[in-house]
């Protein structure tokens, strides 16, 4: 039994339908619903066609069996009055569309051909659909800009100090109140010991009764010049003393907003190349406004930092918290060059 030549969903594609021409699939395809030529699917209520029995497989035989004792009670059932006959009838009814529709399924399963088909249902979930958190970023630290150029702070006596290129933090450093060293260490010439090319020192001026800042630059340059390039702490001379030296600038200068004085020696050494010493003094910001002593000690030679270094320390002094204060009247620190 296979059903008549119309469209019917296509067993390889269930999203569309596919001619059937009563015997076989054929290659014409369409979108469900669509107009065209052929039967309609047969509803379930459509009676079956008949083949000879001799060609059908065993299915179909059971099939036929049933549908025969489905249908011999009906003819052969004596008349029954009244209520009692219209629900016989009602049953043997329901019993035949069952039997119809069974044979029509598996006709199309054993022929290849359609089979009865559903309407396709979509499943509702009445489940809330998972709620994804967005993770809020944590708030990173506050970084510096990266045009500002990095400090050291001289708690103290309340200022910082521009940490130029090949300067860093003091690491193992015997000198007191050193606020910042040149990159790296060498062998003194002389006695021995370790040597940096560059240091940059800040103190405050005590057991003085002179205030003057030229005063105080003055008195203290030649210790300044002794404690870098004549004798150590323990009485050693890692340069093996100082031959000779000579001022080379000295003035006035404005820093961090106040007037200041600086004055700068060559020094010759008996050993190595020497080098060049600064004694710069200016009155506090803070506290008492004791005056401020920055000795700045500069290898000379290949080595040694640019004496540039030493302008550029000086233009950036700048009182704690002020980042727009210095310069002014008297800024220029004389000749950087290397006489």
């Amino acid at each position: 039994m296979t059903p008549p030549p119309g469209w019917y969903r296509d067993p390889s594609a269930p999203h569309q339908e596919r001619r059937w021409d009563g015997t076989a699939w054929t290659e014409h395809r369409r979108a469900p619903g669509t107009t065209g030529f052929g039967a309609p699917p047969p509803s379930p209520q459509q009676p079956a066609q008949h083949q000879p029995m001799q060609h059908q497989p065993m299915q179909h035989q059971l099939m036929q069996h049933q549908l025969m004792q489905h249908q011999q009670p009906v003819h052969r059932q004596q008349p029954v009055p009244g209520r009692g006959r219209a629900v016989a009838l009602a049953t043997a009814a329901a019993a035949l569309v069952a039997a119809i529709v069974t044979g029509v399924f598996v006709l199309g399963e054993d022929d290849g051909g359609p089979a009865a088909q559903a309407p396709p249902t979509t499943a509702t979930s009445t489940a809330p659909e998972p709620v994804t958190a967005t993770p809020t970023p944590s708030p990173k630290p506050s970084e510096p800009s990266a045009d500002a150029p990095p400090v050291v702070e001289d708690q103290l006596n309340g200022i910082t100090f521009p940490l130029p290129t090949g300067w860093v933090l003091p690491e193992y450093v015997t000198e007191d109140d050193v606020m910042m060293t040149t990159d790296g260490t060498y062998d003194c010439p002389g006695d021995g010991g370790v040597c940096r090319n560059g240091l940059v020192i800040s103190r405050t001026v005590t057991a003085n009764a002179e205030s003057s800042p030229k005063a105080l630059a003055q008195q203290d340059i030649e210790d300044a010049a002794d404690d870098a390039y004549d004798r150590d702490l323990i009485g050693n001379k890692p340069f093996g003393g100082i031959e000779s030296h000579e001022e080379v600038a000295s003035g006035q200068v404005a820093v961090a907003g106040r007037a200041g004085y600086y004055v700068r020696w060559r020094v010759k050494t008996a050993k190595g190349p020497g080098g060049y010493v600064q004694s710069l003094v200016f009155p506090s910001t803070v506290g008492t406004e004791s005056p401020i002593l920055v000795r700045y000690v500069f290898d000379a030679g290949e080595d040694g930092p640019p004496l540039d270094d030493m302008d550029r320390i000086t233009k950036g002094i700048r009182p704690v918290g002020d980042a727009d204060t210095g310069g002014g009247v008297g800024s220029g620190i004389g000749p950087s060059g290397r006489p």
